[in-house]
Formats: structure tokens, C-alpha cells, sequence
């Protein structure tokens, strides 16, 4: 014997997918908004009044910046236009994931007379290295470095 699909049953089955949807989307939004790591300014207009000419000056310096995670170590090279280490005056940097702040850290790198060295154990996966380092003559130069760290291969 076969129960006939009614009206009720058919607003029932509705009402039973679309709690599924809301559902699913208050718990999306709910993560995106508690694991969002913030601004990367306080105030954007402030920052916008100098970007031109502060990207003008980080671009004349002529700075290449790569890194690697090796052995326990964060890698940092930061390298002149001619390929050439450069020691720079101040470097600072915060090392993290791009979705979130739980693993922040900030590394303390020293000179090794061709790059920047730092102990650092690193989980695979994609890792954020926003750094800030002063020239000699004083120019301010600020990068997002993005470090990609495989899985071990066994």
C-alpha cells in the first residue's frame, strides 16, 4: 500500500531542505567571520595618501625577497637587483597562515652574510611571511612573502 504525497508532505520535505541551507550558511559565515585575522591597516585613507610614493621608493631599492623552510629553519633571502645579499637595516616579520592567527609567531632572524636565518618548525601547507625591513638610507620596504611548505615525502 502507498501513502499519497500531499501538499503537507511536499512543505514539509521544503522546509526540511532549506533549514539544511540556512544552516549550513549561518555556520559559513559564522567561521569566516571568527577566523578572519583582521586589517591589514587601521585606516585605509591614511595609507593611501603615501602608498605611490612609498611604492616608488621600495621599488628603487631594486629587492627581490624569497623564502624556504629547510631542516627547522626559515630561509629569508633578500637579494639587489644584481643578485647581490643584502644586509638591511631593521627587518621585522610575522610569520603565519593567510586564514587565520592561531599560529602566528614572529621570528627573530639573524645574518648569515647571504640571507636571513630563523628557527622556525613549519606544518605543510601555505604560510605568510608579512615582513617589514628599513633600508639604510631609511626606505621603508614591506612585502607578504608566500612560503609553501610540502608534505614530507615518506
Amino acid at each position: 500500500m502507498q501513502k499519497e504525497l500531499t501538499g503537507r508532505h511536499v512543505a514539509m520535505i521544503f522546509g526540511f531542505a532549506f533549514s539544511i541551507i540556512i544552516t549550513v550558511n549561518l555556520a559559513l559565515a559564522y567561521n569566516a567571520i571568527h577566523t578572519f585575522p583582521g586589517l591589514e591597516v587601521k585606516n585605509s585613507y591614511v595609507a593611501s595618501q603615501s602608498f605611490d610614493k612609498d611604492r616608488s621608493a621600495q621599488n628603487a631599492l631594486g629587492w627581490s625577497v624569497l623564502a624556504e623552510a629547510r631542516d627547522g629553519q626559515l630561509l629569508l633571502s633578500v637579494t639587489d637587483a644584481d643578485g647581490v645579499p643584502v644586509e638591511v637595516a631593521s627587518l621585522e616579520a610575522t610569520l603565519g597562515r593567510a586564514t587565520h592567527v592561531k599560529d602566528d609567531s614572529t621570528p627573530t632572524f639573524a645574518f648569515d652574510g647571504r640571507r636571513y636565518v630563523a628557527s622556525a618548525e613549519l606544518a605543510p601547507g601555505n604560510w605568510n611571511i608579512r615582513m617589514v625591513a628599513t633600508a639604510d638610507d631609511g626606505t621603508v620596504f614591506r612585502q607578504r612573502v608566500i612560503l609553501h611548505v610540502p608534505k614530507e615525502r615518506s
